[in-house]
């Protein structure tokens, strides 16, 4: 498997409408058209190639929070064939934990607070619950803790 070193001049020759960053997280940035990356050469191939791929995708907003998750599958699935071409190893465990956390996140979200049912997406970041007819909204939560607060 390449070093991050070697793969990341590879990646900026084959998509020059990318640029590429070092940075403290893994992360595509649509905005900047920029994918950040760290350092970690253990599991580091795996996310990098997933980040180009939200780029290759053009990923960049969901208006529903079930759309996230599609564009992550996506995105794995399309690191995958990245990974094919650059001779970098993706394991499986890597990518359903990755796609766990988001999946809990999508849970934590639509459970309503007042009766614990499922609730469904509304609108964006509102969700009503079946059950009990409670109304809630929450904020952003990908990366903080999430809050849910009653909309009258």
């Amino acid at each position: 498997m390449p070093s991050t070193a070697l793969l990341i001049p590879r990646l900026r020759a084959n998509y020059p409408q990318f640029a590429f960053e070092q940075a403290e997280d893994f992360l595509w940035s649509p905005s900047e058209h920029t994918v950040y990356y760290t350092a970690d050469d253990a599991t580091g191939h795996g996310f990098l190639l997933h980040e180009l791929s939200h780029g290759l995708l053009n990923h960049a907003d969901y208006s529903h929070d079930i759309e996230l998750i599609t564009m992550e599958r996506d995105a794995w699935d399309k690191a995958l064939e990245l990974a094919e071409e650059y001779k970098v190893t993706i394991d499986d465990d890597l990518i359903q934990s990755t796609l766990d956390t988001y999946r809990d996140w999508l849970h934590a979200r639509s459970t309503c607070p007042q009766c614990e049912a499922i609730g469904l997406q509304i609108k964006k970041r509102v969700y009503a619950c079946p059950a009990c007819r409670h109304t809630w909204r929450v904020n952003e939560a990908r990366i903080c803790a999430l809050r849910r607060s009653t909309v009258l």
